[in-house]
């Protein structure tokens, strides 16, 4: 029996680390949760300033981290504005697909409660792995993010970020529909969490991520752009002594298929993040809690899918 964080392997030249939660047997079945960092961050630095793992041993979750390899990217961003990383099957969504591979041939994972979440780059890239590998995904988070295709070179990366993406949304949500295959039915739940002052990736991202999934998902539903999905509820509320923050929900019936966070005043940052780390606002709500508890609630219908 054994836990802790480890340097497991490397894919293509990529390391990552991995997080087994305290009392770890064979003898059980976890949930795996992907962390994909932004931008100037390790897999360390992203675990750190998550708490992945007071959160691993909490909640009896295996953690992977993946690490961008900076001969890819100088600044250790990955790299989702390119063509060739918004597709199935190739470039960086599929080398973390291996990792995902890896840690499950060694380890006992629950293969229906598999999911995604990222930070800034990491956020952009998770849009890509939830679109195109819907039937490894139970769910998924954006954190300061944006949409699938929101970009296509360095040039309209850096112009999405800062300013939102030109590209529509409602293409990029039957795009994403067609990356992994379009079948039904098949939800692909998403929480999307921004600062509505983050002046690195513009919250228009955040909607615009939003705009994109609720495509993706009225299409994933029952084939058809027939706008099944619809707003459920608005919520409110505040940290004492810090941000006012909001949500609203969509979906069907009484089913969430995706929240939608702001908070108010807070830059390009994680949200209750450990302050001893780059890119964490205290005064936000817990960000990791509300990341799990969105994402414990959803497990992976099986997809027939032969590619």
């Amino acid at each position: 029996m054994i836990s802790g964080l480890l340097l497991a392997a490397a894919i293509a030249g990529n390391g990552f680390k991995l997080y087994l939660p305290d009392g770890y047997s064979k003898r059980a079945k976890y949930p795996l949760l992907v962390g994909l960092h932004g931008c100037t961050q390790t897999a360390d630095d992203f675990a750190g300033l998550t708490r992945m793992a007071k959160l691993a041993d909490a909640q009896r979750v295996i953690v992977l981290l993946p690490s961008q390899n900076p001969a890819a990217n100088p600044m250790r961003c990955w790299n989702w504005f390119l063509p060739e990383n918004q597709k199935r099957g190739g470039g960086e969504p599929a080398m973390i697909k291996a990792m995902i591979d890896d840690v499950e041939s060694h380890y006992s994972v629950d293969r229906s409660r598999v999911y995604a979440f990222g930070i800034s780059a990491g956020g952009y890239m998770t849009s890509i792995l939830l679109a195109c590998y819907s039937d490894v995904f139970a769910a998924g988070m954006i954190a300061s993010g944006g949409m699938y295709e929101a970009a296509s070179d360095v040039a309209t990366g850096l112009n999405a970020a800062l300013h939102g993406s030109d590209a529509d949304p409602a293409a990029a949500g039957r795009d994403a529909y067609r990356c992994s295959g379009a079948v039904h039915p098949r939800l692909v739940p998403m929480l999307v969490f921004h600062g509505s002052d983050d002046p690195f990736v513009a919250a228009r991202n955040g909607r615009q991520a939003v705009d994109q999934f609720l495509v993706t998902n009225d299409l994933g539903d029952d084939g058809a752009e027939n706008h099944s999905i619809v707003e459920l509820s608005h919520h409110s509320s505040a940290v004492e002594g810090g941000h006012a923050y909001s949500w609203t929900d969509y979906g069907i019936g009484k089913k969430v298929v995706i929240r939608h966070y702001v908070v108010d005043g807070m830059g390009h940052s994680w949200s209750g993040g450990d302050a001893t780390f780059s890119w964490a606002d205290a005064k936000g709500p817990d960000e990791t809690t509300i990341l799990w508890e969105f994402l414990r609630r959803y497990t992976r219908l099986p997809v027939h899918n032969s590619r």
